[in-house]
């Protein structure tokens, strides 16, 4: 997939302020745990969804419209994950209760990516947040047992 204009950023960007609209920081932050975010590689729409499956926000990508690339969600992968790294002030203020995460879904509703996990401090964009972690505790048992 083609890298992404300025007008496609803009939209991302406008997207994600949207979101952040509707879960404006508070004291009291809303249980939603994450963001689902279902892309339609025919329409070039972009939705965003709470965990109980109710539409947060929308809007169509004139980019992605009939894009019928092979490698379309792993393009809109790397955009939203460039664009949520840019905007993680936004993106990790947000009055949901804490850890809460984008995921990037396909139309089908199967989970594509990871795209930001924020925890407090901890902030990860694009990776899971135990990669690595089956190899990390066999490696400390190897050398407990040896």
């Amino acid at each position: 997939m083609e890298k992404a204009t300025e007008q496609t950023t803009q939209q991302i960007e406008r997207f994600l302020k949207k979101i952040a609209q509707k879960f404006p920081p508070r004291d009291d932050a809303s249980i939603v745990t994450d963001i689902h975010v279902r892309v339609s590689q025919g329409s070039g729409e972009m939705l965003a969804f709470d965990d109980d499956d109710n539409e947060v926000t929308r809007c169509v990508v004139e980019q992605w419209i009939n894009n019928n690339d092979e490698d379309f969600y792993t393009g809109v992968e790397q955009t939203l994950m460039a664009t949520l790294s840019a905007q993680s002030a936004l993106a990790d203020s947000l009055g949901i209760l804490k850890p809460y995460s984008f995921v990037l879904e396909n139309e089908d509703k199967e989970i594509v990516a990871e795209l930001y996990i924020a925890d407090d401090d901890t902030v990860i964009i694009g990776k899971d947040l135990m990669e690595g972690l089956d190899s990390d505790l066999n490696v400390f048992l190897e050398k407990l047992l040896g």
